[in-house]
């Protein structure tokens, strides 16, 4: 019987040096062939920001609130909202804005309510509850019939 003489494999060795040249000079081709990406449309402008001032501005540091008898309320000679609206959504952004701008010029919000005789009292509690949400704290109410209370 013949038998077969087993070959003992050879191991097969890596030479790591010269695949880690090979990578390291790869690595500084390609850093010294590219090109550093520019943004497009880099413009530089200058956008609004919420800075405060130096210096206090005349702004009207007052508003008046003039609440009719049918319910309308009126900012300023302008009128604001329904009657029905007891949210008053944009009674509050007026004033929220109101006390910013006041915030900024360094001075303080006041808010002067001059409701008509008949008017019901929820409406100026709904009008009161929106100067708490707009963190307005100086809130007085005109006293007797003052000119002007009437459109």
């Amino acid at each position: 019987m013949i038998r077969k003489k087993y070959k003992i494999p050879k191991v097969v060795e890596m030479q790591m040096t010269p695949m880690i040249d090979m990578v390291f000079l790869l690595l500084v081709f390609f850093m010294v062939t590219s090109k550093p990406i520019k943004p497009e449309a880099d413009i530089s402008i200058g956008l609004p920001g919420q800075v405060s001032q130096e210096e206090v501005l005349d702004i009207p540091d007052e508003q008046r609130i003039i609440i009719l008898e049918s319910g309308q309320v009126v900012l300023n000679e302008q009128v604001l909202g329904d009657p029905e609206d007891r949210a008053l959504t944009q009674l509050i952004t007026v004033l929220k804005r109101f006390k910013l701008a006041s915030e900024r010029n360094r001075s303080e919000a006041l808010i002067t309510l001059a409701p008509e005789d008949a008017v019901k009292h929820q409406r100026i509690v709904d009008v009161l509850n929106a100067c708490a949400v707009a963190r307005i704290k100086g809130v007085t109410f005109a006293a007797g019939n003052e000119e002007g209370s009437s459109l």
